[in-house]
């Protein structure tokens, strides 16, 4: 089949690709980590570009090149925990150099991170995702809405409970270590 000119000129260049949806690698990773390990989420971000590299004919057709990326991860993640049976996510590390503390209070800290990421990987799906691009990908909750497919109002109200339900679990866990209750 012969495309026509003006129909040519709306693909998608391999410059332009590695220009606007390229830079989206490490975002895109992140949100497939937060619901994979390391190594499956390297492969559903890379399955993600040759899908989008396969549809650069379409991709100028999205509002947002970003949010039809995030899309299709969030939705390959899910299809993978669902073929696998995947149950127990892990969520990655925040590991960052804290040069300024008592290694008490670095220890403190790190086991605070690390009863944060045992909550998290409690929470159902939805909220984990939800905590994962506010809170870690700082993304708006517009953005998110049109990720997830869902109004604002359930982001705001979800991301509430998932925030409550870390807060007090690790104001549980203080409260039980430093009381030894």
């Amino acid at each position: 089949m012969i495309l026509s000119t003006s129909r040519l000129q709306h693909i998608m260049t391999k410059q332009e690709f590695v220009y606007r949806v390229m830079p989206l690698k490490d975002k895109l990773f992140r949100l497939a980590r937060r619901i994979l390990d390391e190594i499956e989420a390297e492969d559903i971000v890379q399955d993600v570009y040759i899908k989008l590299w396969a549809k650069r004919d379409e991709i100028e057709q999205y509002r947002s090149i970003e949010a039809f990326a995030m899309v299709a991860t969030k939705n390959l993640c899910l299809d993978k925990l669902k073929s696998k049976a995947y149950q127990n996510n892990k969520i990655t590390d925040w590991n960052e150099p804290i040069e300024s503390r008592s290694p008490h209070r670095i220890a403190e800290l790190k086991d605070d991170v690390k009863i944060v990421h045992q909550v998290i990987s409690t929470l159902p799906e939805q909220q984990k995702l939800i905590v994962q691009m506010r809170d870690i990908e700082e993304m708006d909750y517009e953005e998110i809405a049109e990720v997830l497919k869902m109004n604002v109002n359930a982001i705001r109200v979800n991301l509430s409970r998932a925030r409550k339900a870390i807060r007090d679990q690790v104001i549980k866990t203080h409260n039980y270590e430093y009381h030894g209750n």
